[in-house]
Protein backbone atom coordinates (compact mmCIF):
# COMPACT_ATOMS: atom_id res chain seq x y z
CA UNK A 1 0.00 0.00 0.00
CA UNK A 2 2.85 2.45 0.70
CA UNK A 3 4.36 2.16 -2.92
CA UNK A 4 0.92 2.25 -4.28
CA UNK A 5 0.26 5.86 -1.98
CA UNK A 6 3.81 6.57 -3.31
CA UNK A 7 2.59 6.26 -6.98
CA UNK A 8 -0.30 7.96 -6.28
CA UNK A 9 1.60 10.94 -4.76
CA UNK A 10 3.64 11.28 -7.78
CA UNK A 11 0.98 11.92 -10.31
CA UNK A 12 -0.98 13.83 -8.02
CA UNK A 13 2.29 16.37 -7.60
CA UNK A 14 2.48 16.14 -11.06
CA UNK A 15 -1.16 17.29 -11.49
CA UNK A 16 -0.34 19.92 -8.86
CA UNK A 17 2.50 21.34 -10.60
CA UNK A 18 1.15 22.09 -14.21
CA UNK A 19 -2.36 23.72 -12.33
CA UNK A 20 -0.10 26.05 -10.75
CA UNK A 21 1.72 26.90 -13.87
CA UNK A 22 -1.50 28.12 -15.39
CA UNK A 23 -0.96 25.72 -18.64
CA UNK A 24 -3.46 22.80 -19.90
CA UNK A 25 -3.62 20.12 -17.82
CA UNK A 26 -1.75 17.11 -19.36
CA UNK A 27 -2.16 13.19 -19.27
CA UNK A 28 -0.12 11.64 -16.51
CA UNK A 29 1.78 9.24 -17.55
CA UNK A 30 -0.13 6.39 -16.03
CA UNK A 31 -3.23 7.08 -15.40
CA UNK A 32 -5.15 5.06 -13.08
CA UNK A 33 -7.84 5.71 -10.57
CA UNK A 34 -6.26 4.62 -7.19
CA UNK A 35 -8.93 3.87 -4.21
CA UNK A 36 -8.65 3.12 -0.38
CA UNK A 37 -8.32 -0.56 -2.29
CA UNK A 38 -7.14 -1.56 -5.69
CA UNK A 39 -6.56 -4.59 -8.09
CA UNK A 40 -2.68 -3.86 -8.45
CA UNK A 41 0.72 -4.77 -6.12
CA UNK A 42 2.02 -0.70 -6.10
CA UNK A 43 1.85 1.73 -8.92
CA UNK A 44 5.86 2.00 -8.97
CA UNK A 45 6.58 1.25 -12.79
CA UNK A 46 9.68 -0.76 -14.21
CA UNK A 47 10.99 2.23 -16.24
CA UNK A 48 13.46 3.86 -15.06
CA UNK A 49 14.19 6.43 -17.71
CA UNK A 50 18.51 4.74 -17.22
CA UNK A 51 17.27 1.09 -18.40
CA UNK A 52 16.86 0.15 -21.72
CA UNK A 53 17.11 -3.45 -23.23
CA UNK A 54 18.76 -4.74 -26.67
CA UNK A 55 19.69 -8.41 -27.63
CA UNK A 56 22.77 -10.28 -28.57
CA UNK A 57 23.15 -13.14 -31.59
CA UNK A 58 25.79 -15.34 -31.42
CA UNK A 59 28.09 -17.57 -33.85
CA UNK A 60 25.75 -18.05 -36.70
CA UNK A 61 29.07 -20.24 -38.91
CA UNK A 62 30.98 -23.05 -38.07
CA UNK A 63 28.65 -25.22 -40.15
CA UNK A 64 25.68 -23.12 -40.12
CA UNK A 65 22.39 -24.68 -40.13
CA UNK A 66 19.79 -23.86 -42.53
CA UNK A 67 16.78 -21.86 -41.60
CA UNK A 68 17.81 -20.21 -37.92
CA UNK A 69 19.80 -17.23 -38.06
CA UNK A 70 17.41 -15.80 -41.04
CA UNK A 71 14.18 -17.01 -38.36
CA UNK A 72 15.97 -15.54 -35.59
CA UNK A 73 16.30 -12.08 -37.10
CA UNK A 74 12.02 -11.87 -37.59
CA UNK A 75 12.09 -13.05 -33.79
CA UNK A 76 14.32 -9.98 -32.87
CA UNK A 77 11.46 -7.89 -35.06
CA UNK A 78 8.92 -9.73 -32.62
CA UNK A 79 11.10 -8.85 -29.56
CA UNK A 80 12.15 -5.41 -30.19
CA UNK A 81 15.12 -5.12 -28.51
CA UNK A 82 16.67 -1.18 -29.03
CA UNK A 83 19.75 -2.87 -30.78
CA UNK A 84 20.98 -6.03 -31.61
CA UNK A 85 25.21 -6.86 -30.63
CA UNK A 86 27.29 -9.39 -32.24
CA UNK A 87 29.94 -11.66 -30.98
CA UNK A 88 30.96 -12.55 -34.57
CA UNK A 89 31.18 -15.81 -37.09
CA UNK A 90 28.79 -14.12 -39.05
CA UNK A 91 30.03 -16.11 -42.20
CA UNK A 92 31.42 -19.01 -43.42
CA UNK A 93 34.71 -17.54 -44.40
CA UNK A 94 37.79 -19.42 -44.03
CA UNK A 95 38.58 -18.42 -48.12
CA UNK A 96 40.66 -16.62 -50.46
CA UNK A 97 37.95 -16.48 -52.74
CA UNK A 98 36.72 -13.04 -52.74
CA UNK A 99 33.63 -13.64 -55.07
CA UNK A 100 32.53 -16.44 -52.55
CA UNK A 101 33.17 -14.23 -49.63
CA UNK A 102 31.18 -11.41 -51.54
CA UNK A 103 28.03 -14.16 -51.36
CA UNK A 104 28.34 -15.16 -48.27
CA UNK A 105 28.55 -11.16 -47.16
CA UNK A 106 25.54 -10.21 -49.26
CA UNK A 107 23.45 -13.35 -47.74
CA UNK A 108 24.17 -12.49 -44.13
CA UNK A 109 23.66 -8.87 -44.94
CA UNK A 110 20.43 -9.45 -46.33
CA UNK A 111 19.22 -10.89 -43.40
CA UNK A 112 20.24 -8.19 -40.63
CA UNK A 113 19.45 -5.21 -43.29
CA UNK A 114 15.86 -6.62 -42.51
CA UNK A 115 16.25 -5.87 -38.83
CA UNK A 116 14.05 -3.06 -37.35
CA UNK A 117 16.60 -1.71 -35.31
CA UNK A 118 20.78 -1.44 -35.58
CA UNK A 119 22.62 -4.34 -35.94
CA UNK A 120 26.31 -3.77 -34.76
CA UNK A 121 29.32 -6.16 -36.30
CA UNK A 122 31.85 -7.88 -34.24
CA UNK A 123 34.48 -9.98 -35.90
CA UNK A 124 35.09 -13.60 -35.70
CA UNK A 125 37.48 -16.03 -36.59
CA UNK A 126 35.63 -17.06 -39.73
CA UNK A 127 34.72 -13.60 -40.35
CA UNK A 128 38.65 -12.39 -40.51
CA UNK A 129 41.01 -15.51 -41.50
CA UNK A 130 43.01 -14.17 -43.69
CA UNK A 131 44.47 -10.70 -44.88
CA UNK A 132 41.82 -11.05 -47.66
CA UNK A 133 39.02 -11.35 -45.46
CA UNK A 134 40.64 -8.68 -43.47
CA UNK A 135 40.64 -6.14 -46.69
CA UNK A 136 36.98 -7.07 -47.17
CA UNK A 137 36.17 -6.41 -43.70
CA UNK A 138 37.76 -2.78 -44.07
CA UNK A 139 35.87 -2.42 -47.47
CA UNK A 140 32.65 -2.98 -46.41
CA UNK A 141 32.54 -1.86 -42.40
CA UNK A 142 35.13 0.13 -41.81
CA UNK A 143 36.84 -0.42 -38.37
CA UNK A 144 37.12 -3.96 -36.68
CA UNK A 145 37.48 -2.58 -33.01
CA UNK A 146 35.41 0.51 -32.20
CA UNK A 147 33.52 1.63 -29.30
CA UNK A 148 29.79 3.99 -28.39
CA UNK A 149 28.27 5.20 -25.37
CA UNK A 150 24.40 4.82 -24.51
CA UNK A 151 22.83 5.63 -21.51
CA UNK A 152 26.21 5.97 -19.54
CA UNK A 153 27.07 2.59 -20.57
CA UNK A 154 30.29 2.04 -22.70
CA UNK A 155 29.96 -0.56 -25.57
CA UNK A 156 33.61 -1.84 -26.51
CA UNK A 157 33.55 -3.86 -29.74
CA UNK A 158 37.21 -5.53 -29.71
CA UNK A 159 38.80 -7.59 -32.59
CA UNK A 160 40.59 -10.98 -31.36
CA UNK A 161 41.99 -11.94 -34.46
CA UNK A 162 44.45 -9.03 -34.33
CA UNK A 163 46.08 -9.93 -36.97
CA UNK A 164 44.33 -11.75 -38.98
CA UNK A 165 45.90 -15.80 -39.16
CA UNK A 166 48.89 -14.97 -36.57
CA UNK A 167 47.94 -16.92 -33.78
CA UNK A 168 45.47 -19.77 -33.98
CA UNK A 169 44.17 -18.64 -30.22
CA UNK A 170 43.82 -15.10 -31.37
CA UNK A 171 45.24 -12.29 -30.62
CA UNK A 172 44.82 -8.22 -29.38
CA UNK A 173 47.65 -6.57 -31.00
CA UNK A 174 49.56 -3.88 -29.68
CA UNK A 175 48.25 -0.98 -31.52
CA UNK A 176 44.69 -1.92 -30.80
CA UNK A 177 45.39 -2.20 -26.91
CA UNK A 178 46.95 1.18 -26.86
CA UNK A 179 43.85 2.17 -28.24
CA UNK A 180 41.50 -0.13 -25.74
CA UNK A 181 43.76 1.84 -22.57
CA UNK A 182 42.93 5.00 -24.17
CA UNK A 183 39.58 4.36 -24.33
CA UNK A 184 38.57 3.07 -21.27
CA UNK A 185 40.59 5.63 -19.74
CA UNK A 186 39.08 8.43 -21.48
CA UNK A 187 35.20 6.97 -20.53
CA UNK A 188 36.38 6.46 -16.64
CA UNK A 189 32.95 7.60 -15.38
CA UNK A 190 30.53 5.55 -17.03
CA UNK A 191 28.61 3.20 -15.04
CA UNK A 192 29.14 0.34 -16.77
CA UNK A 193 31.03 -1.11 -19.58
CA UNK A 194 29.88 -3.85 -21.42
CA UNK A 195 32.67 -5.84 -23.62
CA UNK A 196 32.38 -8.12 -26.90
CA UNK A 197 34.19 -9.64 -28.47
CA UNK A 198 34.87 -13.36 -30.32
CA UNK A 199 37.41 -15.68 -28.65
CA UNK A 200 37.07 -15.97 -24.83
CA UNK A 201 40.75 -14.86 -24.84
CA UNK A 202 41.52 -15.76 -20.86
CA UNK A 203 41.27 -19.44 -21.84
CA UNK A 204 44.52 -19.10 -23.62
CA UNK A 205 47.77 -17.33 -22.33
CA UNK A 206 46.68 -13.83 -21.19
CA UNK A 207 49.97 -12.59 -21.22
CA UNK A 208 50.59 -13.48 -24.40
CA UNK A 209 47.51 -13.05 -26.84
CA UNK A 210 46.93 -9.54 -25.01
CA UNK A 211 44.28 -10.42 -22.89
CA UNK A 212 45.92 -9.90 -19.77
CA UNK A 213 46.36 -6.19 -20.23
CA UNK A 214 42.86 -5.40 -20.84
CA UNK A 215 41.78 -6.83 -17.99
CA UNK A 216 44.37 -4.43 -16.24
CA UNK A 217 43.17 -1.76 -17.45
CA UNK A 218 39.29 -2.87 -16.61
CA UNK A 219 40.49 -3.71 -12.81
CA UNK A 220 38.23 -1.84 -10.71
CA UNK A 221 35.46 -0.97 -12.87
CA UNK A 222 32.12 -2.67 -13.30
CA UNK A 223 32.06 -4.63 -16.52
CA UNK A 224 30.65 -7.67 -18.20
CA UNK A 225 32.32 -9.75 -21.34
CA UNK A 226 30.10 -11.15 -24.07
CA UNK A 227 31.95 -13.87 -26.48
CA UNK A 228 31.19 -16.85 -28.81
CA UNK A 229 33.44 -19.26 -30.85
CA UNK A 230 32.89 -22.11 -28.53
CA UNK A 231 29.17 -22.84 -29.50
CA UNK A 232 28.64 -23.86 -26.00
CA UNK A 233 27.28 -21.67 -23.06
CA UNK A 234 29.16 -21.22 -20.07
CA UNK A 235 29.62 -18.64 -17.09
CA UNK A 236 33.03 -17.29 -15.80
CA UNK A 237 33.85 -14.87 -13.17
CA UNK A 238 36.82 -13.02 -13.27
CA UNK A 239 38.20 -9.92 -11.49
CA UNK A 240 34.84 -10.47 -9.49
CA UNK A 241 32.77 -9.82 -12.83
CA UNK A 242 30.82 -11.74 -14.73
CA UNK A 243 32.28 -13.62 -18.82
CA UNK A 244 29.44 -15.07 -20.64
CA UNK A 245 30.66 -17.77 -23.30
CA UNK A 246 27.51 -17.76 -25.68
CA UNK A 247 26.13 -20.56 -27.24
CA UNK A 248 24.81 -20.14 -30.91
CA UNK A 249 22.43 -18.82 -32.85
CA UNK A 250 22.26 -21.44 -36.27
CA UNK A 251 25.81 -22.23 -36.06
CA UNK A 252 27.27 -25.97 -36.15
CA UNK A 253 25.88 -27.32 -32.78
CA UNK A 254 24.62 -31.09 -31.36
CA UNK A 255 21.95 -29.15 -29.87
CA UNK A 256 21.98 -31.52 -26.57
CA UNK A 257 20.35 -28.55 -24.80
CA UNK A 258 20.91 -26.44 -21.49
CA UNK A 259 22.68 -29.51 -19.34
CA UNK A 260 25.60 -29.08 -22.41
CA UNK A 261 24.85 -25.10 -23.17
CA UNK A 262 24.01 -26.70 -26.96
CA UNK A 263 21.23 -23.96 -27.79
CA UNK A 264 19.75 -21.55 -30.53
CA UNK A 265 19.44 -18.63 -28.40
CA UNK A 266 19.33 -14.62 -28.38
CA UNK A 267 20.66 -12.99 -25.02
CA UNK A 268 18.21 -10.44 -23.80
CA UNK A 269 20.00 -7.79 -22.13
CA UNK A 270 18.47 -5.26 -19.46
CA UNK A 271 20.61 -2.68 -17.84
CA UNK A 272 19.39 -2.03 -14.99
CA UNK A 273 21.14 0.58 -12.60
CA UNK A 274 22.94 -2.15 -10.90
CA UNK A 275 24.55 -3.78 -13.88
CA UNK A 276 22.87 -5.94 -17.07
CA UNK A 277 20.21 -8.12 -15.84
CA UNK A 278 20.59 -11.45 -18.70
CA UNK A 279 17.68 -13.78 -19.69
CA UNK A 280 18.54 -16.25 -22.62
CA UNK A 281 15.65 -16.89 -25.01
CA UNK A 282 15.79 -20.01 -27.12
CA UNK A 283 14.26 -19.35 -30.54
CA UNK A 284 11.86 -22.29 -30.25
CA UNK A 285 10.07 -20.48 -27.44
CA UNK A 286 9.58 -17.30 -29.08
CA UNK A 287 6.63 -17.68 -31.63
CA UNK A 288 4.12 -15.55 -33.67
CA UNK A 289 0.96 -13.98 -32.39
CA UNK A 290 -1.09 -16.53 -34.55
CA UNK A 291 1.28 -19.47 -33.69
CA UNK A 292 2.07 -19.99 -37.29
CA UNK A 293 5.60 -21.08 -37.97
CA UNK A 294 8.14 -18.11 -39.11
CA UNK A 295 9.31 -18.71 -42.77
CA UNK A 296 12.93 -18.38 -43.44
CA UNK A 297 14.37 -18.96 -46.25
CA UNK A 298 18.45 -19.43 -45.48
CA UNK A 299 20.71 -22.05 -46.95
CA UNK A 300 22.36 -24.29 -44.54
CA UNK A 301 26.31 -24.96 -44.97
CA UNK A 302 26.84 -28.61 -46.87
CA UNK A 303 27.88 -31.62 -44.54
CA UNK A 304 31.11 -33.06 -45.15
CA UNK A 305 32.83 -35.99 -44.21
CA UNK A 306 30.23 -37.37 -42.60
CA UNK A 307 30.01 -41.25 -42.15
CA UNK A 308 26.79 -43.62 -41.24
CA UNK A 309 25.82 -43.49 -37.46
CA UNK A 310 24.43 -46.07 -35.55
CA UNK A 311 23.12 -45.67 -32.20
CA UNK A 312 25.20 -46.28 -29.03
CA UNK A 313 24.88 -45.51 -25.50
CA UNK A 314 27.21 -46.62 -22.37
CA UNK A 315 26.98 -47.13 -19.17
CA UNK A 316 29.28 -45.87 -16.41
CA UNK A 317 29.69 -47.51 -13.11
CA UNK A 318 32.22 -46.88 -10.37
CA UNK A 319 32.81 -49.47 -7.85
CA UNK A 320 29.65 -51.06 -9.06
CA UNK A 321 27.59 -48.03 -8.50
CA UNK A 322 26.14 -45.23 -11.47
CA UNK A 323 27.86 -42.47 -12.03
CA UNK A 324 26.10 -39.68 -12.22
CA UNK A 325 27.26 -36.40 -14.70
CA UNK A 326 30.40 -38.46 -15.95
CA UNK A 327 31.49 -36.88 -19.18
CA UNK A 328 32.55 -40.10 -21.72
CA UNK A 329 34.74 -39.17 -24.95
CA UNK A 330 34.82 -41.87 -27.49
CA UNK A 331 37.80 -41.24 -30.08
CA UNK A 332 37.89 -43.13 -33.02
CA UNK A 333 41.40 -45.90 -33.68
CA UNK A 334 41.10 -45.61 -37.17
CA UNK A 335 43.28 -43.99 -39.49
CA UNK A 336 40.35 -41.57 -41.22
CA UNK A 337 41.21 -38.05 -42.31
CA UNK A 338 38.61 -37.06 -39.84
CA UNK A 339 38.83 -39.39 -36.93
CA UNK A 340 35.14 -39.23 -35.32
CA UNK A 341 34.89 -38.65 -31.77
CA UNK A 342 31.71 -38.78 -29.63
CA UNK A 343 30.76 -37.69 -26.32
CA UNK A 344 27.97 -37.39 -23.74
CA UNK A 345 27.09 -36.91 -20.00
CA UNK A 346 25.73 -40.08 -17.67
CA UNK A 347 22.15 -39.56 -16.34
CA UNK A 348 21.15 -40.45 -12.93
CA UNK A 349 21.55 -44.02 -13.64
CA UNK A 350 24.63 -43.75 -14.91
CA UNK A 351 23.81 -43.99 -18.67
CA UNK A 352 25.14 -42.02 -21.84
CA UNK A 353 23.24 -41.63 -24.62
CA UNK A 354 26.65 -40.49 -27.46
CA UNK A 355 26.62 -38.65 -29.88
CA UNK A 356 29.02 -37.37 -33.02
CA UNK A 357 27.39 -35.37 -35.31
CA UNK A 358 23.85 -34.16 -33.71
CA UNK A 359 22.42 -35.19 -30.51
CA UNK A 360 22.19 -38.80 -29.31
CA UNK A 361 22.94 -40.08 -33.10
CA UNK A 362 25.37 -42.61 -31.89
CA UNK A 363 28.80 -43.03 -33.81
CA UNK A 364 30.17 -44.34 -37.22
CA UNK A 365 31.44 -48.48 -37.48
CA UNK A 366 34.98 -48.95 -35.50
CA UNK A 367 37.25 -49.22 -32.76
CA UNK A 368 37.59 -46.43 -30.13
CA UNK A 369 39.18 -45.52 -27.24
CA UNK A 370 37.49 -44.20 -24.35
CA UNK A 371 38.01 -41.20 -21.92
CA UNK A 372 35.88 -41.07 -18.45
CA UNK A 373 36.20 -38.02 -16.34
CA UNK A 374 33.80 -36.97 -13.17
CA UNK A 375 34.27 -33.52 -12.23
CA UNK A 376 32.11 -31.88 -8.98
CA UNK A 377 31.19 -29.06 -9.96
CA UNK A 378 31.91 -29.92 -13.86
CA UNK A 379 33.51 -25.87 -14.31
CA UNK A 380 34.64 -23.59 -11.28
CA UNK A 381 33.61 -20.17 -11.12
CA UNK A 382 36.70 -18.93 -13.41
CA UNK A 383 35.69 -21.40 -15.73
CA UNK A 384 38.36 -24.07 -15.18
CA UNK A 385 37.19 -28.10 -14.93
CA UNK A 386 36.25 -28.95 -11.91
CA UNK A 387 37.86 -31.71 -9.82
CA UNK A 388 38.49 -35.19 -11.00
CA UNK A 389 36.66 -37.74 -8.57
CA UNK A 390 37.36 -40.56 -10.62
CA UNK A 391 41.09 -42.28 -10.70
CA UNK A 392 42.85 -40.26 -13.10
CA UNK A 393 44.15 -43.05 -15.47
CA UNK A 394 40.24 -43.10 -17.01
CA UNK A 395 41.18 -39.64 -17.87
CA UNK A 396 43.52 -39.99 -20.79
CA UNK A 397 42.97 -42.36 -23.62
CA UNK A 398 46.81 -43.94 -23.06
CA UNK A 399 46.40 -45.03 -19.67
CA UNK A 400 42.42 -45.44 -19.22
CA UNK A 401 42.58 -49.51 -21.18
CA UNK A 402 39.04 -48.56 -22.35
CA UNK A 403 37.71 -49.69 -25.42
CA UNK A 404 34.89 -50.45 -27.57
CA UNK A 405 34.28 -51.05 -31.18
CA UNK A 406 30.97 -50.28 -32.59
CA UNK A 407 28.62 -52.14 -34.76
CA UNK A 408 26.06 -51.93 -37.31
CA UNK A 409 22.86 -51.60 -35.41
CA UNK A 410 22.67 -50.76 -31.79
CA UNK A 411 25.72 -50.43 -29.32
CA UNK A 412 25.36 -50.72 -25.50
CA UNK A 413 28.78 -50.58 -23.96
CA UNK A 414 29.26 -51.45 -20.13
CA UNK A 415 31.95 -49.38 -18.14
CA UNK A 416 32.51 -50.48 -14.70
CA UNK A 417 35.49 -48.83 -13.38
CA UNK A 418 37.31 -49.51 -10.58
CA UNK A 419 40.03 -47.80 -7.83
Amino acid sequence: MKRLLLGLGAILLLGGAVAWSGTRPTTPELDFKAEKRNPVTHLALNNAKADFQFAIVSDRTGGHRARVFARAVEQLNLLQPEFVMSVGDLIEGYSTDVARLEREWREFQGYVNRLQMPFFYVPGNHDLTNPTQEKLWREKFGRRSYEFVYRDVLFLALNSEDPADKDPEGRISAEQLGWIKKTIAARAGVRWTLVFMHRPMWRADVEKNGWGEVEKALKGRRYTVFVGHHHRYQKFVRQGQNYYQLATTGGGSKLRGAEYGELDHVVWVTMKKGGPLLANIALNGVLREDLKPIVAEEEGAPRYHRRPTHPAKARVRFEGKPVAGAYVVFQSLGKEDRPARADGMAGADGTVQLSTYVANDGLPVGKYAITVVWRRPLFTAEGKPGPNLLPPRYADSKTSSLEATIKAGPNEIDLNLAK
